[in-house]
């Protein structure tokens, strides 16, 4: 789910002790997908956690927006953190605490508990994105590093899909609790790979006070381009998060239909990358927009059509390839507005995709079905596509 590249805090020298290509990227893409996964495994869990504490699966949806709330400031938090003090120090904390606040919510005994563990799991997580990215622009060779970036930034996306599918598969036999000890388990083990691959800090030199670096975040929010973009960067991401839980609360299918369905979307994950080379040479906002348009397209066929089977496992598979591709078109548009804050405004995407990630569970729960759902996102995505190509136009000052 994060898809920003942090600024160094200072240019490196010319150096030979860049990190081992292989065993970096490994740990690297491994530790991504149990991250930003950790947004999306509740989906799957909304029955088996309502059946449990005789709650509402609808209600239960604020446990993916708590997580993404804390995902998403921990992300504003630990970026210039990560500057300051090092990538490595803070992954050597963040995902101790990622294993721990996991395993306190397979213990929660209630759905306030719950929440609240929830938040503080997402600010744990959220320390591995900012700090990750920038380890890997600072110490991996430049002719490797682009392919471990786009490695990684997969693995966020893919991980909406695997994490979801995997909670499903497993939820039968180990329960929602075991999953998320299963979870604690996993952060321990990424905690120990990426002790084992990280090389030391680089030295640091840290200059005015910490909070001279979120200085550049009010400018950038209310610069009218870049505001544009970022709501429809929400938008984008709310109605991908919206449509899987949505599926869970209202499909009504079989779960080896509902397995499909998840899944369906993996093709298209794999696939955008791939093409992204030649889709890049269409202007970045033309691209956003016109990805965005199609994931709303595909959506209205969904719900004009009523699509089920094999029609909505492809309309499903069209409107991920157009969240996978609008994802990394959006990003570049904001870094090309953002100049010399490139860095900030970046992080302020990731904060955006985070909020979207926060909203789409609440969008869910609030329509009474899956088809006034995917209609009310189809007409969100139009209108987000409209604000990118009305972000394009320029401002003109009105002569006397």
């Amino acid at each position: 789910m994060a898809l920003t590249l942090p600024r160094t805090a200072a240019a490196p020298a010319a150096r030979t002790d860049y990190a081992r290509f292989g065993r970096t990227l490994l740990a690297f893409t491994l530790t991504a997908v149990l991250c930003s996964g950790q947004l999306y495994i509740v989906i799957p869990l909304l029955h088996d956690m309502a059946t449990g504490w005789h709650a509402s699966p609808g209600d239960l949806t604020w446990l993916v927006t708590a997580f993404g709330v804390g995902y998403g400031l921990g992300f504003l938090v630990f970026g210039p953190l990560s500057d300051r003090y090092g990538r490595r120090r803070l992954l050597m904390i963040g995902l101790p605490l990622a294993a721990l606040t996991s395993a306190l919510v397979a213990l929660s005994p209630n759905p306030e508990v719950a929440l609240a563990l929830r938040v503080l799991q997402g600010v744990a997580v959220a320390m591995f994105p900012p700090a990750g990215m920038a380890y890997l622009v600072e110490r991996l060779e430049l002719r490797r590093r682009v392919v471990a970036i786009a490695a990684v930034t997969g693995a966020f996306l893919a991980s909406a899909v695997l994490l979801q599918v995997a909670a499903q598969v497993l939820v039968e036999s180990i329960g929602w609790r075991g999953l998320f000890l299963l979870s604690a388990a996993g952060f321990a083990l990424a905690w120990l790979g990426l002790r084992a691959v990280m090389l030391p800090d680089l030295p640091r030199q840290a200059s005015g006070s910490l909070l001279s670096a979120y200085r550049a975040v009010p400018g950038l929010l209310f610069d009218r381009v870049l505001a544009l973009r970022y709501l429809a960067t929400v938008m984008l991401m709310a109605g991908f998060v919206a449509v899987y839980t949505g599926l869970q609360i209202y499909g009504g299918t079989s779960p080896a239909d509902l397995l499909t369905l998840r899944a369906s979307g993996l093709p298209s994950i794999v696939l955008m990358p791939v093409l992204m080379p030649w889709l890049a040479r269409i202007p970045a906002t033309a691209r956003a927009a016109s990805f965005l348009a199609v994931g709303a397209l595909a959506l209205a066929a969904v719900a004009l059509t009523g699509a089920a089977s094999l029609g909505l496992v492809l309309l499903l598979a069209v409107y991920v390839a157009a969240i996978t591709g609008g994802l990394p078109s959006m990003n570049e548009a904001i870094s090309a507005q953002a100049g010399p804050a490139r860095g900030t405004a970046l992080a302020l995407f990731s904060f955006a995709l985070a909020v979207g990630g926060s909203v789409g569970p609440q969008l869910a729960a609030v329509f009474g079905g899956f088809t006034p759902l995917v209609y009310a996102l189809a007409i969100g995505m139009s209108l987000a596509s409209l604000a990118v190509l009305a972000s394009t136009r320029r401002a003109t000052t009105p002569t006397p």
